[in-house]
């Protein structure tokens, strides 16, 4: 009699559910399932759930985007377990054209490079206990570890004209993310991290100063963005009295004006969803409403405009204070370097941003098709500006999905003088590649201001990861510049990377891309 009463719920409760669904198809959102509800549903499932079976089952390791699996895991292995050692092999297919960097048949030995590996620092790093089919067991164990830093003479001086010149002892830092489309535990964790590990940096994003920016204690670049966020008075005009008053805090070492990033040539995008009180506090915005910033400052119209207000940046803060670019064509570039030499006004730093670049929420077509990628992105900016004769008055920074030394070895060996990356810091604290940045419902706590998600995101166990993703980056520049016999990684030019095309031919990027020719000195 039991088994009968539970029979009828069970087939009953079946029937009912099937009969819900049928009902629910006729709902006029979705035409295949309206034609086929339940064939339909099984779609949608399966539609759904397709992101997440290809990342895990179906890609293989070299194909995802925009990282694939094994970009991914260098990024994890390197802050977790601070190696990237790998097995068997490359798993890279080198029957396809790419850059190779040129190794020396003399390689230098590691007493030989010119690095600050004087003092070590404490640290901590995962061991594993055992590796089981559902679990992985492991433990967080202590220890010592140089950091791979540029000795003195070696440092990169940002803005040396300035009252306070900004010094940095490594080439790797944390790219613009946000306060908003990051929350306050990945701001926190990313900050400790970079003033563990000393020669680095933490970038603010357009989003504003959160009190997290400057907890740490690390050197933070504060971007400035079309919309002003952060430095706009009560009308939305540009404050400059806002502006001293952030330039006046120690820790802020240079300011970076945005006028594109790869991802979206327009503004900054928020979704209302993210845009917390404290959010809105900050950016002096309305709560719970979608941020969509102008894609220029209003009142930057040509490049005498943008000079002249970086020349009065420049003066009202003491600081170096850079721009941000994405680049259209090299042609663009022109009358930009010449309104420099006429006006002599220069930017402290030129920040490139290729067009493969991050962004917690953008536009289809504008992330697939718009600026140019990185590396033709940085050539062009180094050539016109060696063409005018300006390379030597400001320094370049590159982004573009830059995370792992070799990578960043080729984007200084173009000319870049430093490397920002933004979704190698992410992946470092935790980031699964879930692509829900916009939602606000970030599964590692990474992308999101809500206190639930962000639990998932300890920044006192995040920093150890990120100051170990740090350090194995510039201990692999320095051991990629010994196999090419270079003491620095400051060393690597168009010499040391090779392009090996598709019909075999290898060639030097010196020959591909030889340096440009000042056009009134003759000077390279």
């Amino acid at each position: 009699m039991v088994w009968t009463i539970v029979l009828i719920i069970l087939f009953g409760g079946m029937l009912g559910f099937f009969l819900w669904l049928r009902n629910l198809a006729k709902k006029p959102q979705h035409s295949i399932i309206r034609a086929y509800p339940y064939f339909g549903w099984i779609r949608y499932v399966l539609e759904m759930m397709g992101p997440k079976l290809r990342q895990y089952w179906f890609d293989d390791d070299n194909s995802a985007r925009p990282f694939s699996r094994a970009d991914y895991l260098g990024v994890v292995f390197s802050a977790k377990y601070r190696t990237d050692l790998i097995s068997f092999g490359s798993k890279r297919d080198f029957d396809q054209p790419g850059y190779y960097i040129a190794n020396e048949l003399f390689p230098l030995l590691k007493e030989e490079l010119e690095v600050d590996n004087q003092d070590k620092v404490q640290a901590m790093k995962y061991r594993i206990d055992n590796e089981g089919l559902f679990f992985r067991r492991e433990h967080l164990a202590e220890d010592t570890v140089p950091r791979w830093l540029f000795p003195e003479e070696e440092a990169i001086i940002v803005g040396p004209v300035r009252e306070q010149p900004w010094k940095l002892h490594g080439p790797f830092g944390a790219s613009a993310t946000s306060y908003g489309s990051v929350g306050e535990n990945y701001i926190l964790s990313t900050g400790y991290g970079c003033k563990m590990a000393g020669g680095s940096w933490l970038n603010t994003g357009e989003g504003g100063i959160a009190p997290e920016h400057l907890a740490s204690g690390a050197d933070v670049v504060v971007q400035i963005g079309p919309g002003l966020f952060g430095f706009r008075n009560h009308e939305g005009d540009f404050s400059f009295d806002e502006f001293k008053r952030v330039a006046d805090v120690e820790v802020v070492r240079a300011f970076e004006l945005k006028f594109g990033q790869g991802a979206k040539i327009q503004g900054g995008h928020l979704e209302g969803a993210k845009v917390t009180e404290k959010v809105a506090r900050i950016r002096k915005v309305p709560q719970g409403e979608t941020i969509i910033s102008p894609n220029r400052f209003s009142f930057l119209r040509n490049p005498e405009d943008a000079l002249q207000f970086i020349r009065r940046l420049q003066d009202v803060g003491g600081k170096p204070v850079g721009i941000k670019i994405v680049v259209g064509s090299h042609f663009q570039l022109d009358v930009f370097f010449q309104t420099m030499k006429v006006l002599d006004i220069y930017p402290d730093f030129i920040t490139v941003d290729g067009g493969e670049g991050g962004s917690g929420a953008t536009y289809k077509a504008m992330a697939d098709t718009m600026g140019l990628p990185l590396y033709p992105a940085l050539i062009a900016v180094v050539d016109q500006a060696a063409a005018y004769g300006v390379r030597d008055k400001f320094k370049i920074f590159a982004s573009g999905k830059l995370i792992s030394a070799d990578k960043i070895a080729i984007a200084l060996a173009l000319g870049a003088d430093a490397v920002n990356s933004a979704r190698g810091f992410m992946m470092a604290n935790g980031c699964i590649m879930a692509l829900q940045c916009h939602t606000g419902k970030c599964p590692a706590g990474v992308t999101t201001t809500d206190s639930k998600q962000q639990e998932a995101l300890v920044p006192e166990e995040k920093k150890w990861r990120v100051m170990n993703y740090i350090i194995s980056v510039r201990q692999g520049l320095y051991a990629l510049a010994a196999a090419c016999g270079l003491e620095s990684p400051r060393k690597f030019t168009r010499e040391h990377i090779v392009f090996n095309a598709a019909d075999g031919q290898v060639r030097r990027l010196s020959e591909l891309f030889p340096l440009a020719v000042d056009r009134e000195t003759g000077d390279r």
